[in-house]
């Protein structure tokens, strides 16, 4: 798994991450809590429910590329299945997008199970 991290950045730009990671999972979980209130269409309530699971791993910072990538179709279906806002699902697919090309960070459970490892000496 540490090859699909060029590095877990630390310090500033790791705590950016971490933002930014917070920010999109944040706009994920809200998406699938208005859609849950609004509607009991499974058809409607299925991408955003799959979208709120990526959230979580985007929050934690697990498997964070893979959920990263994987926000970007989620986010595309969830609009043409609610016929909503191009425009929210464009910004969360990207911030998808670029989470999982940058990485999780220092701060993520990702950085603890698959950062680089110093032998005791």
């Amino acid at each position: 798994m540490q090859r699909l991290f060029s590095t877990f950045a630390n310090g500033w730009p790791g705590r950016g991450l971490l933002i930014q990671r917070l920010v999109t999972g944040t706009a994920l979980l809200h998406g699938a809590m208005v859609v849950l209130n609004e509607t009991t269409m499974f058809a409607a309530i299925a991408p955003h429910a799959i979208g709120a699971a990526l959230a979580i791993f985007i929050i934690t910072g697990i498997w964070t590329p893979v959920a990263g990538v994987l926000i970007a179709p989620v986010e595309l279906w969830a609009t043409l299945v609610t016929r909503g806002d191009w425009s929210n699902a464009i910004f969360l697919a990207t911030l998808g997008i670029t989470i999982a090309m940058i990485g999780p960070g220092a701060f993520s459970v990702d950085a603890r199970l698959f950062g680089r490892k110093h032998i005791g000496g």
